[in-house]
């Protein structure tokens, strides 16, 4: 089977030698490997980078390198989808961190399923007592989330997956991406492929692993990014967002209603709702660190999960509000539809 690795690319001029290393690594045959990076008009060295590793003789069958004038991952890989060539493509992130067999795993599970991807552990690239913090914070349900192929150890489908990887036919049949998503275009994508019949296999098997934000600011903007697309995605294919996305949102709505509420004296509901919270909270961070080394920055573990629940949440609802301006220009958006016409096009050829 010949794969195909579809790579967004924007100013990752720091990332891109380890995933050059992990590429090379793949213990998968080489000349059945295609490499398409999609560049999203980089600022720094990364056009250069991709360029220098295309000339390397390194046995891969080919190395193409496309620009994203557009910028957003989404319609990166909307170009990657009208270009590859592989019998199937497998959708991979700059900041990713590849094990050796990666590759191998994926097409092994393609033999037998048309859509599949698996768990995808957080890292860091640094040891320091604030980035382990982070690192505790994202690879905790508390601070991440429910999603299954976080965390799963035996094969099964599920609604989503990160680094899906999709035979050929999958794109012919459900076309490629909503390029007005910029956070959700995976959600709503899956969502689609559901619609279509697919099922998304979770293979434990197929394992990579992902950076964290490195800074506490880049982590909140994250959450609230996320957070804010969620809300609006709400308004323009709600069959992708699941209740659990919107437990945020409730929380800060509910201390916004709880704080009204002490402020004209009943003051129960703000004392029940902060006493259940925090109950929670310091029992989520304990689990989060048991067995581990203990250091004291560990301490603040609690008040980081209330701050990525209340920016995820703000922004979640700050996304709702924006539903009646901007929702209608995300459902109108035809880029999915027109990658499904080009390569069906092209088969016809």
């Amino acid at each position: 089977m010949q794969i195909s690795i579809g790579i967004a690319a924007y100013n990752e001029e720091k990332h891109l030698p380890r995933l050059f290393k992990d590429l090379c690594a793949q213990d998968y045959p080489k000349n059945e490997i295609e490499l398409i990076f999609a560049d999203g008009c980089s600022s720094d060295a990364t056009r250069s980078m991709l360029e220098s590793f295309a000339q390397e003789e390194n046995g891969f069958r080919r190395i193409l390198i496309l620009e994203n004038k557009k910028v957003w991952q989404a319609s990166a890989h909307n170009l990657i989808i009208e270009n590859f060539t592989g019998d199937a493509l497998i959708k991979v992130d700059a900041h990713a961190s590849l094990p050796a067999d990666f590759i191998s795993a994926c097409a092994r599970r393609l033999e037998q399923e048309a859509v599949c991807g698996g768990p995808r552990p957080c890292i860091t690239d640094s040891d320091s007592p604030a980035r382990r913090l982070l690192l505790t914070a994202e690879t905790s349900m508390f601070g991440s989330g429910f999603a299954i192929y976080r965390r799963a150890d035996k094969p099964g489908y599920v609604s989503s997956i990160f680094h899906i990887a999709c035979r050929r036919e999958v794109f012919l049949k459900t076309g490629g991406y909503n390029e007005a998503l910029r956070r959700t275009e995976d959600n709503e994508f899956s969502f689609r492929l559901r619609q279509n019949g697919y099922k998304i296999c979770c293979d434990p098997q197929i394992r990579s692993y992902q950076l964290i934000r490195p800074t506490l600011k880049g982590m909140l903007k994250q959450k609230a990014g996320n957070g804010y697309w969620i809300g609006l995605t709400l308004g323009v294919c709600p069959g992708c967002v699941s209740l659990f996305h919107l437990v945020p949102a409730a929380f800060v709505l509910g201390i916004i209603l709880t704080a009204v509420l002490a402020a004209l004296g009943v003051i129960w509901p703000v004392l029940a709702m902060w006493g259940a919270y925090l109950a929670v909270d310091i029992l989520m961070s304990v689990t989060a660190v048991k067995g581990k080394p203990f250091y004291m920055l560990e301490l603040c573990l609690p008040v980081l999960f209330l701050m990525l629940h209340v920016a995820y949440g703000l922004g979640t609802l700050w996304g709702m509000l924006s539903v009646p301006f901007k929702a209608g220009k995300c459902r109108r958006c035809d880029s999915a539809q027109r990658v499904k016409n080009a390569l069906n096009s092209k088969k016809q050829f």
